[in-house]
């Protein structure tokens, strides 16, 4: 059966750039303070006409572009998003309908910031099953209007984008080839594995309280700011590192791989610390993670394919290096995958 690859990259940050000096004119804080603790220097915020779909558009173009794909050609769209437009109908409808990809059936996937790493592995059954021909898949959010700016504990963490990735089927004479020892003497490229995993009963460290059917908006509950992110970010450190560890040393262990045979990480960037201590754990090098936390902050599910994508266009990816993704996000839900560029 072909793997699935990766055809295409786009990703796109909103114009405005919030400054860790800005924030220091809202909450308690200081650019020290936040650069110490987070590594971030910068966030972008969306315009105030511009939503999650107008974000995931652009970055859905730029991809489609470098695929070589016409929108009408795509069969199918997943988005990963906590921010949607509207609570109905999804985020990947609005997408579709803006695109012009009449023929694409499209949702939406709920994974917070691992959003992107599940809607990638949903689209990748589909592809690897012959059901679809070419898929989008979208990491979109506008987390800006989600935090509260009274909290300095995460307003300064947050901001604003979109990535997107185009896949589609590797042909079965590249696969044969290389299965074979070809002469380009190398191994199947494509989406290797991806491993899913979630842990309800951890869902108050990081949620957002009021909004949904057990805690409608009320005029009190919006005075309390309940409509807004929480975030116990202790716990929360704790178990994205463990968690990141454990899932990728699994995803390389399936195909017999170790560490030290990763080319490039491309993980969901939240807290520069989490990274380094997923790192130093896994002795993988720091210079082998594509670092762009600095200057976008925490754009939960958009960050893993910014990153990938910011990664490819730089030329720091080259065919056949082998690639380990990691994500995790509120749920808790988390996960890794392996793939061969």
């Amino acid at each position: 059966m072909p793997r699935t690859q990766i055809l295409g990259t786009g990703s796109y940050a909103p114009a405005r750039v919030v400054t860790n000096q800005d924030l220091e004119q809202l909450v308690d804080t200081s650019d020290a303070w936040i650069r110490e603790r987070t590594g971030i220097q910068e966030r972008r915020q969306a315009a105030p006409d511009e939503a999650t779909s107008d974000l995931a558009v652009q970055a859905s173009r730029q991809a489609l572009e470098m695929a070589g794909v016409a929108p009408e050609d795509v069969d199918l769209i997943v988005v990963g998003t906590v921010t949607a437009d509207m609570p109905m109908p999804s985020c990947a409808a609005l997408v579709q309908a803006k695109l012009g990809a009449r023929k694409a059936f499209a949702f939406d996937v709920s994974a917070a910031c691992a959003g992107a790493l599940y809607a990638l592995s949903v689209a990748d059954q589909f592809v690897r099953t012959g059901q679809v021909k070419r898929a989008l898949v979208v990491g979109a959010d506008v987390l800006s209007r989600a935090v509260d700016w009274t909290d300095r504990n995460t307003c300064v963490l947050f901001g604003d984008g979109a990535g997107a990735l185009v896949l589609g089927a590797g042909s079965d004479s590249e696969e044969d080839a290389s299965s074979a020892g070809g002469p380009e003497n190398v191994a199947p490229r494509g989406i290797l594995s991806t491993h899913l995993r979630t842990d309800g009963t951890l869902a108050d460290i990081l949620c957002i309280p009021a909004g949904g059917s057990r805690t409608p908006v009320t005029s009190d509950n919006v005075d309390a700011n309940l409509h807004k992110l929480k975030m116990n970010g202790k716990e929360v450190f704790r178990f994205a590192v463990r968690s990141l560890v454990e899932s990728t040393q699994t995803s390389l262990g399936a195909h017999g791989m170790t560490p030290g045979q990763v080319d490039h990480v491309i993980a969901h960037q939240a807290n520069l610390r989490i990274l380094e201590a997923v790192l130093e754990r896994l002795e993988i090098p720091r210079e082998k993670c594509w670092l762009n936390l600095h200057k976008y902050g925490n754009t939960s599910s958009a960050s893993l394919p910014m990153s990938l994508d910011e990664a490819w266009r730089a030329g720091r990816i080259k065919r056949g290096d082998v690639i380990a993704m990691m994500a995790i996000g509120a749920g808790m839900a988390w996960g890794s995958a392996v793939v061969r560029w």
